[in-house]
């Protein structure tokens, strides 16, 4: 993307791929050995849960600044939240679904937030056919919409997709009731810092959240993840000034503003020292 494209992005775009059949669910298979290499490598966040199932080929990936070669028979999962692109492809055969808050159930819902971020799985043969043919299922029933359940339909296949495919992330995690006390309170750490590092930026904050003590906290934090409270809280603020600095046009104090920082050049400083270098200077190298 050349800076000229660039710059009509006051935000980061996001593809309305749930809302395709305009249900906030979709569901589709396509096959495709060449694209237009601007749609290749449009960054973009999806309006919805999404899922990829990579039937046939090779991709190439980038999900918030992170790269990741997909191969056959895996699949991957990105919550609203993420930025990603396109880099390569090769023959690729692809299965894609994408199911908004309002429809997930909210019992996946909670799983999913617990799985950001995913990398991609691969699937054994058994698998990838199990959800190789649900997807062909759910495909049929979304062509049937004169049926007076159709949005039921779509919902609750989708749904079945969704389970199919967190099941195989939660096999290769911890088991929740396997959890330490230590790892319980992190993972509770890590989901309230998602809903609030725009409001909270002290560790005493999140502490006062969970009821423990900021010592206690920053000691689960720390032994289960090996840093600490406050080195997570710049970490996720950083990683969504990358992701407004490289896909938008806003200005760095409108980026500091958005992130919670009233005080511009504390908010320049904090940059710099995560990432050493200033905030322009990684807007221009990665424009580059």
């Amino acid at each position: 993307m050349n800076t000229s494209e660039r710059k009509k992005n006051r935000s980061i775009p996001v593809n309305t791929m749930a809302n395709e059949f305009g249900i906030g669910i979709s569901i589709e298979k396509i096959s495709f050995t060449d694209l237009p290499i601007d749609d290749a490598k449009q960054s973009h966040r999806d309006d919805g849960h999404s899922f990829f199932l990579l039937e046939n080929g090779t991709v190439d990936i980038e999900i918030d600044f992170k790269r990741y070669t997909i191969h056959s028979s895996s699949v991957i999962y990105m919550h609203p939240n993420q930025v990603h692109r396109i880099l390569a492809f090769e023959n690729v055969t692809v299965s894609s679904w994408s199911i908004n808050n309002e429809n997930l159930n909210p019992d996946y819902l909670n799983l999913l937030e617990d799985l950001t971020p995913a990398k991609p799985l691969a699937l054994t043969n058994e698998t990838f056919s199990v959800i190789s043919e649900a997807v062909s299922l759910c495909l049929k029933f979304s062509e049937r919409k004169n049926d007076k359940l159709y949005h039921s339909l779509c919902r609750d296949s989708c749904n079945a997709l969704v389970a199919l495919v967190a099941s195989q992330y939660l096999e290769q995690s911890t088991s929740i009731d396997k959890l330490s006390r230590f790892e319980t309170i992190t993972k509770a750490f890590r989901k309230l810092l998602e809903r609030d590092y725009t409001n909270a930026k002290r560790p005493a904050e999140y502490a006062q959240m969970l009821n423990i003590s900021t010592p206690y906290l920053n000691e689960c934090v720390k032994n289960t993840t090996g840093y600490s409270v406050s080195h997570h809280i710049q970490q996720r603020v950083i990683l969504e000034a990358k992701r407004l600095l490289f896909h938008s046009d806003k200005s760095v104090k409108e980026i500091a503003t958005e992130l919670g920082y009233d005080d511009y050049p504390y908010f320049s400083r904090l940059f710099t020292k995560v990432t050493g270098m200033t905030a322009l200077a990684f807007r221009s190298k990665n424009l580059d």
